[in-house]
């Protein structure tokens, strides 16, 4: 009896295993995604500038669709306008004639689907990576290579600055933000970590500058897009940027309008 129970037992285990659960995931109306970094690197004129538009996507797509047939361009205080054209209509929307100018005020409008997204940022200034500095015995083992960018802010000034990092190889960046609260004047750094690092590779290091205001974006951002939770955690709220549709304020963008000195540095890991 014992046996004939353990079998039936068994059996129920593994043909329940064999039951599809189909998750109805609910689909919302697709929203514009502004992704509008315009970045002034130094040694360059800064002269060529682009903006992406695209749409949200259900979930399981695999493709994230283009938003094509926009009108997109810049004003800068001088009322000078800078049009952004989308020559390939692949959504990617091209300007060869921006002129960044430091601390001064950038509009972004965008009109789209008789709809207009509009959105404005500061050129902010970049401060330097004085040097990079390798660690080879770091991380809870002590054998992670651990590499740190350092920077010295500037003393009396509020500062934020925004990070990027990304080895070759690797897909997707690590973006990293940081403030000054507590190292107002004094050299800091920049760290950066890989498991899957290799001697040889090639480390591209961004640092931009940041408005106060894309700092705390960003830091939302991270937050919930970080390495954590699970099945049942509850949905994180959605982070706006500071695009507003002028046109239909409820149907708001998705996305930011960034506007940034950019220094970059390439370091070979050793």
């Amino acid at each position: 009896m014992k046996n004939s129970i353990y079998i039936l037992f068994i059996f129920f285990i593994f043909s329940s295993c064999q039951d599809v659960i189909e998750l109805e995931v609910p689909n919302a109306e697709p929203r514009l995604v502004i992704d509008a970094s315009l970045n002034w690197f130094e040694g360059t004129s800064g002269s060529y500038q682009t903006i992406k538009l695209t749409l949200s996507a259900p979930f399981f797509n695999n493709e994230i669709p283009a938003a094509t047939g926009a009108n997109i361009f810049v004003t800068d205080q001088n009322n000078t306008v800078y049009n952004f054209i989308d020559t390939n209509s692949n959504g990617t929307y091209e300007c060869f004639n921006f002129n960044p100018q430091l601390n001064q005020e950038y509009s972004l409008t965008v009109i789209y689907n008789n709809e207009t997204y509009f959105g404005i940022e500061t050129l902010t200034a970049v401060t330097p990576i004085d040097y990079v500095e390798q660690n080879n015995d770091g991380g809870f083992s002590g054998d992670e290579i651990e590499i740190k960018a350092f920077y010295t802010d500037p003393a009396d000034e509020e500062n934020y600055y925004f990070f990027e990092f990304q080895e070759e190889y690797e897909s997707n960046p690590n973006l990293q933000v940081y403030d000054d609260e507590f190292i107002n004047g004094n050299q800091i750094f920049a760290f950066y970590s890989n498991e899957d690092t290799e001697v040889g590779n090639e480390l591209m290091i961004r640092n931009y500058g940041v408005s106060k205001q894309f700092y705390q974006f960003m830091t939302l951002l991270l937050q919930q897009t970080s390495d954590g939770g699970g099945p049942f955690e509850i949905q994180p709220a959605t982070v706006r940027g500071n695009c507003i549709n002028q046109t239909n304020p409820q149907n708001f963008p998705f996305g930011y309008f960034r506007v940034s000195q950019t220094t970059e540095v390439m370091y070979t890991i050793e």
